[in-house]
C-alpha cells in the first residue's frame, strides 16, 4: 500500500477541518479542553453584551463589543480547527487502511490437517480458532498462525514494502495477517481473532483516535493550564469592584467594562499551548503512523519520549545478521591459499549467508572461481544438527568446516591430531566477538587440520554514532544477545553500547527489565518472537515486529509494520520530539503573556490613573486599539503555531539541561519579543482603517 503523503494544509484536510472546528462549538465537546471552555464562555457573555450594546444597554460602543466578539470566537475556532486538521491527517489515514477490507470468502476446514474437506464460507464468519486453507494467488481472509505449510506472502498492504515474505509453521514467522496475498504454495492457518478485532481493525481504530486518551504529561500540563486560569480569573473579577473603587476615590475616569475583562482574562490565561495541545498528541500518534509504527495509544508515544534505557537485539539490529567471513588463519605448515582453496571447497554447496561469504572471500583473495564440479566427481555433505559440519567428498578426499569441536572430534577419530595451535587461533577468534569455523582435509584417510575461518558479525554502518547520540540525551544502551559473554563483550565494545546482557533467555530479559524499572527507569525493547512476549509486556514501550508471532504482537504497545529493529530508535526519537515541541510551546504560551500585560492593562486603567500611559511602552495609538490588538494577537498566534505543532520542532539529540536553555532561548525569548512586534503591527494596521 502505497501511504499518501499529507501536507500540513492539504485542501482535503482543511476544508474538513473547518466544517469540524464550527462541528466542535458543541458545549460538550468544548467542556473537554477547561483553558479553551473559558474563552468559549467569555465569546458568549460578549455576543450577550454586544446585543444588549444594539439596543442601546451597552457598556461600551457596540462596534468595539463586536470586534472583541469576533475575535474571540476566532479564538475558540483556531484552537478546534488545530484540533481537527491532527484528526483529519489521522481519519485520512484511516480510511486508506480501510481499503484493505475487501469481502472475502475462506475455505474453512473440516479437519485441520492438508487434504481435508472445505467449505466456503465468508470471512465474517470466521472465528477464534477456526483452520482455514489458503492457497497461491488467494487473499488471507483473517489474523492467524499458520499450522502447516510454507508460503510467499505478499504483505506490501499492510507495510507498503513490495518484497514478499516467507511465512511457515513453527518458529517467529509464523503470524499472517488478513487482507495479505499469498503468492505461492498453500498455507494452512489457524485463526486467531474474532471479526472486528483483526490487525487492520486495530489499526483503524488506532489511527483514528476518536477516543483518544490524554497521556500523563498531557494531563499534568492541563492541570497546571487550569490552575494558572483560575489565577487569572480570581484576578480580574476583582478588578472591576478595585475599578469602581477607584473611580469613586480618584473622582476620575470610568469603571472598567466587562468586555474589556473578558479580553483581558482571554488574553492572560495561556490559550496558545491550551488550543494546541490536543493537536499535539494527535499528530504524534499521526508521525509514528508515518514512519510505519501503530502505536495503540498517546501514552505509548509519550512513554517513548521518556525512555531512558534502550534494549536491543544484537541480530538484525546491531548487526547486520549474517556472518560474513573476514579472514582465512592457517595452520602451522599450510598457506592461506591451501586453506582458502579447501574452505571454498567445503562451502560450494552451503546456500546460506555465511557459506557464500566464504565461497566469495576465497574469490578475492586468491581468484578461485569457476570449478567444474561435474569433473571433479564431487558428493556434497550438507550441515546437519547431528554432525555440526558440512563440506563435499571427492575421489579419496574429504573436506569438512564446521565447529572447532565437532572438527576435532572428526580429526580424532580418523587418527589425526588437533594442533594446539589452532585451538589458540580458535580463541582468539572467539576473543574478538567472532565465530570460528575449522577446516579439514581428509586425504586417503590421513587427516589434517587445514586452519580457521573467521565469520564476523559485522556491525552496522553509522550504528555507533546513533548511540553516541543517545548517550547524550541521557538513554543507556543495552545489547541483549545469546552469544557467549566473550563474544557479546567484544560486539558491544565495537557497536559502542553502554552495557549488554549475553546468553539471554526469557527469564533473564524479563529480569533485567524489571531491575531497571525498580530503580524508576523507563525501558524500550523490540521483540518478535513468543519468548520475546513477557518482556514486550513488561516494557514501558514495547514495539513488536510485524512479521512476529501473534503473542509478541499482543503484548508490544506498538507494531512496526516495516519490522526493523532499528526502529525502535525513531520511536524513541518521535517521543521526544512530541515532548520538545509541547514543550517549546508551552514555553511560547507563557511567555508572551509579558507583551499583553504592556498592552491591556495601562489601557484598562489609564481613564482612572493616567500615570499607566508611561507602560505604554509600544506606543499603541488608542486603549481601544490596544485592547483590540491584543486580542487579535491571541487567535492569530494559535494559527500560525499550527504547522509547528503538527510537524514538530526539530529532533535534536541532546540532554535535558541543554534543551531546557535552547528552548528558554528561542521559545522563551521569542514569546517576549514576538508579541510585542505583532501587536505593534496589528495596531498600526488598525489605526490606518480606523476601526477604533
Amino acid at each position: 500500500m502505497t501511504r499518501k503523503t499529507f501536507t500540513l494544509f492539504d485542501p482535503t484536510l482543511a476544508l474538513p477541518a473547518i466544517a469540524d472546528a464550527f462541528r466542535k462549538l458543541n458545549p460538550a465537546v468544548q467542556w473537554r479542553n477547561p483553558v479553551m471552555f473559558v474563552v468559549y464562555v467569555g465569546s458568549i457573555l460578549t455576543t450577550i453584551l454586544w446585543l444588549q450594546a444594539l439596543g442601546g444597554q451597552g457598556e461600551a460602543p457596540a462596534g468595539f463589543i463586536l470586534m472583541i466578539t469576533i475575535w474571540l470566537w476566532f479564538t475558540v475556532l483556531f484552537a478546534n480547527f488545530a484540533e481537527a486538521l491532527a484528526e483529519g491527517r489521522s481519519k485520512a489515514q484511516a480510511a486508506s487502511l480501510r481499503g484493505l477490507k475487501k469481502e472475502t470468502w475462506a475455505k474453512k476446514l473440516l479437519e485441520p490437517q492438508h487434504g481435508a474437506k472445505w467449505n466456503l464460507v465468508p470471512a465474517t464468519d470466521l472465528r477464534k480458532g477456526d483452520v482455514i486453507f489458503v492457497q497461491a494467488q488467494e487473499t488471507i481472509p483473517a489474523d492467524g498462525e499458520v499450522i502447516e505449510g510454507v508460503a510467499s506472502v505478499d504483505e506490501s498492504a499492510i507495510t507498503g514494502e513490495s518484497a514478499p515474505v516467507i511465512r511457515e509453521s513453527g518458529g517467529d514467522f509464523s503470524a499472517v495477517t488478513g487482507g495479505t496475498r499469498v503468492l505461492s504454495d498453500w498455507i494452512i492457518v489457524r485463526v486467531t481473532v474474532n471479526p472486528g478485532e483483526t490487525f487492520v481493525d486495530r489499526m483503524i481504530a488506532m489511527v483514528e483516535n476518536a477516543k483518544r486518551q490524554k497521556t500523563p504529561n498531557e494531563i499534568a500540563l492541563t492541570i497546571l493550564l487550569v490552575a494558572l486560569t483560575i489565577v487569572f480569573l480570581g484576578v480580574v473579577v476583582t478588578l472591576l469592584p478595585f475599578s469602581m473603587f477607584s473611580v469613586e476615590v480618584a473622582g476620575a475616569g470610568t469603571p472598567i467594562s466587562i468586555t474589556v475583562l473578558i479580553a483581558l482574562l482571554v488574553c492572560l490565561i495561556p490559550t496558545t499551548i491550551a488550543g494546541l495541545l490536543s493537536a499535539i498528541g494527535v499528530a504524534g500518534m499521526s508521525r509514528m503512523m508515518q514512519a510505519n509504527v501503530i502505536a495503540t495509544s498517546g501514552r505509548a508515544v509519550e512513554a517513548a519520549g521518556d525512555v531512558d534505557v534502550l534494549l536491543m537485539d544484537k541480530t538484525g539490529t546491531i548487526t547486520l545478521g549474517n556472518r560474513q567471513a573476514s579472514i582465512f588463519l592457517p595452520a602451522d605448515g599450510v598457506s592461506e591459499a591451501e586453506l582458502a582453496d579447501a574452505a571454498q571447497l567445503a562451502s560450494l554447496a552451503d546456500e546460506t549467508p555465511e557459506g557464500r561469504s566464504i565461497v566469495v572471500l576465497a574469490k578475492q583473495r586468491f581468484q578461485l572461481r569457476e570449478r567444474d564440479i561435474h569433473a571433479l566427481d564431487a558428493h556434497f555433505v550438507h550441515f546437519s544438527a547431528h554432525t555440526r559440519m558440512s563440506g563435499v567428498d571427492m575421489a579419496g578426499r574429504q573436506v569438512r568446516k564446521g565447529a572447532a569441536d565437532a572438527i576435532k572430534k572428526h580429526v580424532e577419530a580418523l587418527g589425526g591430531k588437533f594442533p594446539p595451535s589452532v585451538a589458540g587461533k580458535v580463541e582468539e577468534v572467539a576473543r574478538r566477538g567472532s565465530t570460528p569455523l575449522v577446516v579439514a582435509d581428509v586425504v586417503n584417510g590421513k587427516a589434517r587440520v587445514m586452519g580457521v575461518i573467521e565469520l564476523k558479525d559485522i556491525v552496522k554502518g553509522g550504528i555507533k554514532e546513533r548511540f553516541a547520540e543517545l548517550r547524550k540525551m541521557g538513554i543507556k544502551t543495552v545489547m541483549v544477545t545469546g552469544d557467549n559473554r566473550i563474544t557479546a563483550a567484544a560486539i558491544a565494545a565495537e557497536a559502542g553500547v553502554d552495557d549488554f546482557l549475553p546468553e539471554a533467555t526469557p527469564e533473564a530479559k524479563l529480569a533485567l527489565i524489571r531491575e531497571y524499572q525498580s530503580e524508576g527507569r523507563l525501558v524500550a525493547m523490540t521483540g518478535d518472537g513468543t519468548n520475546d512476549a513477557p518482556a514486550l509486556a513488561q516494557a514501558d514501550v514495547a514495539v513488536a515486529m510485524n512479521t512476529g508471532t501473534q503473542a509478541a504482537k499482543e503484548a508490544g504497545n506498538m507494531v512496526d509494520l516495516d519490522s526493523n529493529p532499528t526502529k525502535l530508535i525513531e520511536v524513541v526519537e518521535t517521543g521526544k520530539q512530541m515532548l520538545m515541541t509541547r514543550g517549546s510551546l508551552t514555553t511560547f504560551s507563557i511567555a508572551n503573556d509579558i507583551a499583553k500585560y504592556f498592552a491591556i492593562i495601562p489601557a484598562a486603567f489609564v481613564t482612572t490613573y493616567p500615570q499607566l500611559a508611561a507602560l505604554n511602552v509600544m506606543g499603541l495609538a488608542s486603549p481601544a486599539s490596544a485592547i483590540l490588538s491584543a486580542v487579535i494577537f491571541n487567535a492569530l498566534i494559535i494559527v500560525f503555531l499550527i504547522p509547528l505543532a503538527l510537524k514538530g520542532v526539530k529532533y535534536r539529540p541532546l540532554g535535558a539541561a541543554t534543551l531546557l536553555r535552547q528552548n528558554l532561548a528561542i521559545y522563551g525569548l521569542g514569546g517576549v519579543i514576538v508579541p510585542f512586534i505583532g501587536i505593534k503591527l496589528i495596531d498600526l494596521a488598525i489605526a490606518a482603517v480606523g476601526l477604533a
